[in-house]
């Protein structure tokens, strides 16, 4: 081979590189179980159909280019036929996505953190598009439900509070929720916001909800980002506003609060987000 064609081959040898290497990207993801890190259950088969095909055209393009150099000494005349993007020059691309997919192979995604909550801003309401009104609040009263025992995520406990929020209702409920520690400098120093985030597609759109946690002692001994499972008595406070972004805006207000009885520690869980 003369330079410019071993220039071709390893221009085409690149785009198949390329091509395998998200192959293989998107299937560690699905076999690792990162994929509940970045995206909706709902699109976790497409992730390993796409990973397939990826895989299937990456054998396909070394049959073909191998067949087209057996057959033809020529073998630039078969990148001529190809075309390139004329955004990058030839090779760039493929460089780009082979860099790209292998830092995905190396970095493991990172859960999304308080900081990211405090950012998006942290609420205690979720948009109507996610409300799903659970069957118990038109068939069972809140006292009704408490003797029964039944217990309610920390999701759950948020849309309850949208679609009745009453917090006197279930003053004197039990509760026990899991969630990530926020720490809210405007509200008491015994105060937490317990969160998790919501995905509607992906990591990108996730947004955080929680309940207000009155803790028996000072929140410096519960670290943001520290995941805890709390179990506690719902009651009824009036404090600030949990957005600060409205603390200036907006007097107190009485709100569901969790008085905790019981906290511990958790491991942070293989899937972090609700849905």
């Amino acid at each position: 081979m003369n330079n410019s064609i071993k220039q071709d081959f390893w221009l085409n040898l690149l785009d198949i590189i390329a091509i395998f290497l998200w192959s293989l990207l998107l299937f560690k993801y699905w076999i690792t179980g990162e994929l509940n890190l970045l995206i909706h259950p709902n699109y976790f088969s497409l992730v390993l159909i796409t990973s397939i095909i990826f895989l299937l055209l990456t054998i396909a393009k070394i049959i073909q280019l191998f067949n087209y150099y057996q057959k033809n000494h020529n073998f630039h005349n078969y990148t001529n036929n190809n075309q390139h993007s004329n955004l990058l020059p030839k090779g760039w691309a493929s460089s780009i996505l082979i860099f790209v997919a292998i830092l995905g192979l190396i970095i493991k995604p990172m859960v999304l953190s308080s900081q990211t909550a405090m950012q998006r801003g942290v609420t205690d309401t979720l948009p109507p598009t996610t409300l799903e009104t659970q069957s118990f609040l038109t068939q069972t009263s809140p006292e009704k439900r408490s003797q029964s025992g039944a217990v309610r995520s920390l999701i759950e406990w948020v849309r309850t509070l949208n679609a009745y929020p009453e917090p006197d209702t279930y003053t004197g409920q039990p509760a026990n929720i899991t969630g990530f520690v926020v720490h809210l400098d405007h509200l008491p120093e015994n105060y937490i916001y317990l969160s998790r985030f919501v995905l509607t597609c992906c990591a990108v759109d996730a947004y955080p909800v929680g309940i207000l946690v009155e803790l028996p002692k000072s929140r410096s001994n519960f670290p943001v980002d520290s995941w805890l499972e709390v179990q506690g008595i719902m009651k009824t406070e009036t404090l600030p506003p949990v957005d600060s972004s409205q603390n200036r805006k907006q007097k107190d207000k009485r709100q569901l609060v969790l008085q905790a009885k019981e906290v511990k520690t958790i491991p942070t869980p293989k899937n972090p987000y609700a849905y």
